[in-house]
């Protein structure tokens, strides 16, 4: 596993509003961007932001989500996404309908940043903050257009730098004030750990289950009929117990499946060598969708940076690209330090 990136800054661009977003975030997952389009951005940014001058690099993302709005329709259990006509075809028939999900989002961006000339200029990060939100407005985050803020809360969405490069106790302050100034809304972090302990339940009563089978019983509500068993024979009880249907989703939190990156079908072909790629400088591999379970939480019970954001984990060698977070991994660390405090 790669280790968690070294910054001294975050960049906060508050309450994008992002209208027609892509929500199909996987060949088997909707409902909000991947966090592989989040990182996407990071870099695609980065690469503007070297082109205009500025000597930065981002080294993590975190998103928080404040509202969100699916492009979709719901007739029972089954729902459907919102599609647009196409124009005709050439020979003036009907083109096909492509089926796209689409979703209207208002988020917040954390970007972990690298620069060690901010350390010394305070004015330099205002100054570079605005310039940085300016090139924003002109890319297409996930696929969807950024809006512009009206004049009434321009104040509101402007971006600002948090300093991150003091003690201990001056970087969990920082923090504090900037988790806060996040609410309301929602930041998604990684819960594999999940997948290891239902995956371990299920194998009690089913042991030929997989990690797929956790998957799945950990994206869907599982309910059963809990029954109580009768008392024994010679036993008084004031009232007999009560059987009623349960669901596993009790002290889960709000508990998404979600994509974390792509793991290789095969060797690494050399560049230019793969017919209609897109890029013909770049060595290409084919590979499919790796998936894990997230979590939505609100800031305020984020502890460190560390816990916000993901960062890119490539082993080529093993054939995986995939976005990580250490959520668990710092809270655990908490944990133990405060039992052992």
């Amino acid at each position: 596993m790669s280790q968690y990136p070294k910054h001294d800054f975050l960049l906060v661009l508050p309450h994008l509003q992002i209208q027609n977003a892509n929500a199909v975030s996987s060949p088997l997952t909707h409902g909000f961007p991947s966090i592989t389009a989040f990182l996407g951005l990071m870099w695609a940014l980065e690469r503007k932001v070297r082109e205009q001058g500025l000597a930065l690099s981002f080294k993590a993302i975190g998103v928080v989500c404040h509202d969100h709005q699916e492009q979709s329709i719901q007739s029972g259990f089954v729902g459907s996404f919102c599609l647009t006509r196409n124009p005709i075809d050439k020979d003036g028939s009907t083109a096909a309908i492509v089926e796209e999900g689409r979703i209207h989002l208002e988020i917040s961006l954390v970007l972990a940043v690298d620069c060690p000339r901010w350390l010394s200029d305070p004015d330099e990060r205002k100054q570079n903050a605005d310039q940085i939100a300016q090139i924003l407005t002109n890319m297409r985050i996930a696929g969807g257009t950024l809006l512009p803020p009206n004049r009434l809360s321009a104040k509101r969405h402007q971006a600002y730098v948090v300093d991150l490069s003091g003690n201990e106790e001056e970087r969990g302050r920082q923090f504090s004030q900037t988790r806060m100034r996040l609410l309301p809304g929602y930041a998604l972090v990684a819960r594999d750990d999940l997948l290891t302990s239902r995956l371990a339940a299920l194998q009690t009563t089913q042991p030929d289950a997989t990690r797929l089978d956790a998957w799945l019983s950990l994206s869907r509500i599982n309910w059963h009929y809990a029954e109580t068993e009768l008392p024994s024979e010679g036993t008084v009880t004031a009232k007999a117990p009560k059987s009623e249907w349960q669901h596993d989703r009790k002290d889960l939190g709000w508990i998404v499946p979600i994509p974390v990156g792509y793991g290789a079908l095969g060797e690494t072909h050399p560049p230019g060598s793969v017919a209609n790629a897109r890029d013909s400088d770049t060595p290409f591999c084919f590979v499919e969708s790796l998936y894990s379970v997230g979590e939505w939480l609100s800031p305020h019970r984020l502890n460190t940076p560390q816990e916000l954001l993901w960062y890119a984990d490539s082993q080529p060698d093993n054939g995986l690209y995939r976005c990580r977070n250490d959520y668990r991994l710092a809270h655990d660390s908490l944990n133990l330090q405060y039992d052992f405090d």
